[in-house]
C-alpha cells in the first residue's frame, strides 16, 4: 500500500470519528425540538409548513400509524415522479435532439421506485434520458424527500428504544419536516457550493458541441449538477446525473471533491450512533455500535486495496510497478485522477451505504474486489447504512445477538433494559429472513429463465452469476450499484428489482418499527447480576463475528459458484 492511499484511508477515518459526537448531539437536539443555531431560519418555515398541510406537531403516532405515513408519503413520491417520467417530453428544458432514451412505462416505474426508496437503480443513461426539469423537480427532490423519509424512520426507531410504558414513537411529519429543514438543506446548500468551487456545474445552459482534434463532434452535457450530486450522496441516495456517475469529470472533478463526497455519504449515518447513544442515555452503547462499523469497514478496505494493488495474473509479462508515467496495480475501470486509493474509497464506501455513486467500474475490479463489495451489500447496510436505515439494521442484528448469546450463556435476553420476548422475537425473524428470501430467490428466478439470462450482454459463468446477484442484492439494499455487464434495461429486470427494492425498504422499516413500538413499551428493568452487557468488547467482538457467521451461511453457496470460483479460474 503506498503512502498516499494510506494517509487517505487514514485521513477520512479520523474526519468521521471526529465529527461522530457533534453531529450526533445536533440531530438529537434537532429532533429532540431543542434550541439549535438555525431556529431563528427554520421555526417560522417549519410552523408555515405544518399550518399548510394541517398537521398538529403535538399530536404522536404509534408504530402502525408512523408506517402507514411513511408508506402513503414514500408512495405520494413515487406516483408524482412517475407522472414528471412520463410527461417529461412535455415539461422544460427538455432537449429531444439529446434526450433520446425513451422512457417506457416499465422503466419509468422502476426509476419512480428506485428513487423514492434512496435506491436510485439507474438502467438508463442520465445526460442521454432525463431532461433538467425532470432531473432538478423530480430526482432531485425526491432525493431530499426519501432521505429525510429514511432519517425519520431511523429518529422514530431510537425515540422507541429510549422511551419506557409509551405507546407512540413521535410524528412522522414532524420528523420529516424537521429532517428537511435543520439537516438536509443546510448540509446540501453548504456541499453544493463547495462542489461548484471545485468544479461542478450549476448552469440550465443548452448541451454544447464541440469540436474533437480528429475533426469530429463531441457533445458536452450541462445542467444543474452540484444540486443532485450533493443531495444523492447526504440523503443516501445515488442517483447519477451522468451515466458515468461518481467517475464523470462534472460530477467530481478532482481529489478533493472526491474525498467531501464520501464524506457527505458516511457523516450522518455515523453520527446516528451517537444520537442513539444520547437518546438512549447510555452514550457507549452508540459508541460500541460505532466502533463495530468502523472494524468492518476498515478490514473491507484493506482486503479490497490488496485485491486491486495486484495485476490480473492472466496478463504474463506486463510491467505493473509503478512509475511517473503510471500508476500501480490493477487500474481497468478506475479514474486515473483518483488511482487505486480514491477508488476502492469510494467503492468501500458507496457499498457499505445506501448510495451506489461510485466513482469507478465495479465490473472491472477483481473477483476479490467484486466479492468485497458484494459482502458489503450483503451485510445488510450496517456499516453505517443508509440515513436513518443503516442505525435501526445495526440495532436489529444486535438484537438478534442478544438473543442468541443468551441462550447460550442461559441469561434471559434483554437489551437496553427491555426484555426480548416472543413478539420482540418474531419481528427480529422476519426482519433477518426478509434479505436473503428476497435476494436468492429473485437471482435463483433469474439464472433459470430465459429473461433473465437475456440481461448477460457479456459475461457468462461464474462471472454472469455474479453480475446477477450483484444487481438483486443492491437493490435489496436500496444501494443502485450494479455490474455493467448487465443490461437491466429490460422488462423482467425493471419489475424484478422494483420487487427487491421495495422489500429492501419497506421490509425492513416494518419489522424494524414494530420491534421500537414493542420495546416503547416496556418498562426499564434495573441490572442484575445476570444481565448481558451490551457495551463491552466482549459483545463488540460477538457482535462482530455473529455478522460474518450469519452473512456466510446465508449466501456461502453463491458467493463461492459466482466471485470464489471466478478467482480460482484465474489461477488455472
Amino acid at each position: 500500500m503506498n503512502v498516499y492511499s494510506a494517509v487517505q484511508y487514514l485521513l477520512f477515518v479520523v474526519i468521521v470519528t471526529a465529527c461522530v459526537k457533534p453531529l450526533g448531539g445536533y440531530m438529537r437536539r434537532v429532533f429532540a425540538r431543542r434550541r439549535t443555531a438555525l431556529d431563528r431560519l427554520c421555526v417560522p418555515v417549519e410552523r408555515w409548513i405544518y399550518r399548510l398541510a394541517g398537521v398538529d406537531p403535538a399530536v404522536e403516532m404509534g408504530a402502525g400509524q408512523y408506517l402507514v405515513s411513511f408508506i402513503v408519503f414514500t408512495l405520494t413520491g413515487t406516483l408524482l415522479l412517475y407522472a414528471i417520467l412520463r410527461f417529461q417530453r412535455f415539461l422544460p428544458w427538455f432537449f429531444p435532439q439529446y434526450q433520446t432514451t425513451p422512457l417506457s412505462p416499465d422503466l419509468s416505474f422502476n426509476t419512480a421506485i428506485s428513487f423514492s426508496t434512496t435506491t436510485t437503480w439507474q438502467a438508463y443513461a442520465g445526460e442521454n434520458t432525463m431532461s433538467y426539469f425532470s432531473q432538478m423537480v423530480g430526482l432531485c427532490t425526491q432525493n431530499f424527500l426519501a432521505g429525510a423519509a429514511g432519517l425519520a424512520v431511523g429518529i422514530a426507531f431510537i425515540r422507541g428504544l429510549a422511551r419506557e410504558s409509551c405507546a407512540t414513537l413521535g410524528n412522522f411529519w414532524v420528523d420529516v419536516t424537521r429532517s428537511l429543514l435543520w439537516v438536509l438543506l443546510p448540509g446540501a446548500l453548504m456541499g453544493s457550493l463547495l462542489l461548484v468551487w471545485q468544479g461542478v456545474p450549476m448552469n440550465f445552459h443548452h448541451y454544447v458541441v464541440a469540436s474533437t482534434l480528429e475533426g469530429t463532434p463531441q457533445v458536452i452535457p450541462q445542467g444543474p449538477v452540484a444540486t443532485l450530486e450533493i443531495i444523492k450522496n447526504l440523503g443516501t441516495n445515488g442517483g447519477g446525473f451522468f451515466n458515468a456517475n461518481g467517475a464523470h469529470l462534472y460530477e467530481n472533478p478532482t481529489p478533493l471533491t472526491n474525498i467531501l463526497e464520501l464524506l457527505s455519504i458516511v457523516l450522518l449515518p455515523a453520527a446516528l450512533t451517537n444520537t442513539f447513544g444520547r437518546m438512549v442515555k447510555h452514550v457507549r452503547q452508540g459508541w460500541l455500535l460505532y466502533w463495530v462499523m468502523l472494524f468492518l469497514f476498515t478490514g473491507g478496505l484493506v482486503a479490497m486495496h490488496l485485491s486491486e494493488q495486484r495485476v490480473n495474473p492472466l496478463l504474463h509479462g506486463a510491467d505493473s510497478r509503478p512509475s511517473q508515467l503510471q500508476s500501480d496495480g490493477g487500474m481497468e475501470g478506475k479514474e486515473v485522477r483518483f488511482g487505486i486509493g480514491g477508488s476502492v474509497l469510494a467503492c468501500v464506501v458507496t457499498s457499505n451505504t445506501a448510495t451506489g455513486s461510485t466513482n469507478a467500474a465495479d465490473d472491472s475490479f477483481t473477483s476479490l474486489g467484486g466479492l468485497v463489495l458484494l459482502v458489503d451489500l450483503l451485510l445488510g447496510e450496517v456499516i453505517f447504512g443508509g440515513l436513518g436505515t443503516g442505525i435501526f439494521s445495526m440495532i436489529m442484528t444486535a438484537a438478534i445477538a442478544v438473543f442468541l448469546a443468551g441462550l447460550m450463556i442461559g441469561r434471559t435476553p434483554e437489551y437496553l433494559g427491555k426484555h426480548i420476548g416472543p413478539n420482540e422475537n418474531k419481528m427480529i425473524v422476519l426482519y433477518a429472513l426478509t434479505g436473503p428470501v428476497t435476494i436468492l430467490i429473485l437471482t435463483a428466478i433469474a439464472i433459470s429463465t430465459k429473461s433473465g439470462l437475456a440481461g448477460l450482454t457479456t459475461n457468462t459463468g461464474s462471472h454472469g452469476l455474479t453480475e446477477i446477484f450483484f444487481g438483486f442484492a443492491s437493490s435489496f439494499a436500496n444501494n443502485g450499484q450494479a455490474f455493467a455487464g448487465l443490461n437491466a434495461d429490460t422488462s423482467f429486470y425493471n419489475i424484478m428489482t422494483v420487487i427487491a427494492m421495495m422489500a429492501g425498504r419497506f421490509g425492513l422499516a416494518i419489522p424494524a418499527l414494530m420491534f421500537a413500538g414493542l420495546f416503547a413499551q416496556q418498562k426499564d428493568r434495573p441490572e442484575s447480576r445476570g444481565t448481558l452487557r451490551t457495551d463491552t468488547f466482549t459483545f463488540g467482538a460477538l457482535l462482530t463475528t455473529f455478522l460474518i457467521i450469519v452473512t456466510a451461511l446465508s449466501y456461502l453457496p453463491v458467493l463461492t459458484l459466482g466471485p470464489g470460483l471466478e478467482h480460482l479460474l484465474f489461477k488455472i
